[in-house]
């Protein structure tokens, strides 16, 4: 079902990205916004992974410096099947990791400093395992191609609303002129939208296929307990473009993300942590929703 979800939330998401380059601009416009989409996945598609270590000052690091870390996702690699991912280590107290690379053989994994002394072995073999499942599933991709396509949705319509602003003072259709502006501001606040809920889509699906790997529903569950006190604690100055590759939101602790009821909800990057352990309960004891 988050698979199912995630495919028509994609959809959804590049039909509004071309219905307003139409709106804008005709079937010329369309095509324009297509294409700019395409240009903008491109260059995402190759350098996002880049971009995302750098924005979190992650380094390179070998076997011999992380044994443990190595050993665990060397056995869950070669369980799931997929290439060994280069491993980087980042140096916060903030318990939290994340997945990038736009394919199995492209993948990085990183961890803080903050889980390694926080989480037992179990723990972080669970989260590794989530990761690992982010590798697998290619959501790194998936939220590359949600992410862009809102940017450059954002882009579009800002553009056009300058555009419209010096263009359209002497046009007598002011109905058509009103339409186009609404468009404009809600065009990119549905994008957003969308793009929280596919991130707290595949974030299930992670937890999901990450439990199913290790056997262990339970551990991950206690890990993601961990990590939500210390996380809500202990800040982490993150780029909020890249906060919704962590397995928990980095930026909980300024206090602007951590909103709930359901407003909160539409907007939030990751699912509620309660919600997420109360899946992984289910699935230890075979229960299906």
């Amino acid at each position: 079902m988050n698979n199912i979800k995630t495919a028509v939330l994609l959809g959804f998401l590049g039909a509004l990205f071309v219905g307003l380059g139409f709106l804008l601009g005709g079937a010329q416009g369309g095509l324009f916004a297509l294409g700019f989409a395409v240009l903008f996945n491109f260059g995402m598609y190759f350098f996002s992974d880049k971009i995302a270590l750098k924005s979190t000052k992650a380094r390179p690091v070998s076997a011999s410096e992380l044994p443990d870390v190595y050993s665990i996702v060397s056995s869950l690699a070669q369980r799931e099947n997929i290439p060994m991912p280069q491993l980087y280590l980042i140096d916060s107290p903030q318990p939290n990791a994340f997945a990038t690379g736009r394919s199995p053989k492209k993948a990085a994994v990183a961890v803080t400093t903050g889980i390694l002394d926080l989480l037992d072995q179990r723990e972080l073999e669970g989260v590794l395992a989530h990761e690992l499942a982010h590798v697998k599933n290619r959501d790194v991709l998936i939220a590359t191609v949600a992410a862009t396509i809102g940017a450059a949705l954002s882009f579009l319509a800002r553009m056009a609303f300058w555009s419209n602003l010096g263009g359209r003072r002497n046009n007598s259709n002011g109905i058509t002129a009103i339409v186009g502006i609404v468009a404009m501001i809600l065009a990119p606040l549905a994008a957003a939208v969308i793009q929280m809920a596919i991130s707290r889509s595949r974030e299930f699906e992670a937890d999901h296929d990450g439990a199913e790997s290790t056997g262990s529903p339970l551990a991950l569950a206690s890990a993601l307990r961990k990590i939500a006190v210390g996380t809500a604690r202990i800040p982490m100055d993150v780029n909020p473009a890249v906060s919704q590759l962590f397995i928990a939101d980095p930026l909980k602790a300024f206090g602007t993300r951590g909103r709930r009821g359901q407003l909160g909800k539409m907007f939030s990057t990751h699912p509620s942590t309660e919600e997420r352990i109360a899946r992984l309960e289910k699935q230890a004891y075979g229960i299906v929703s």
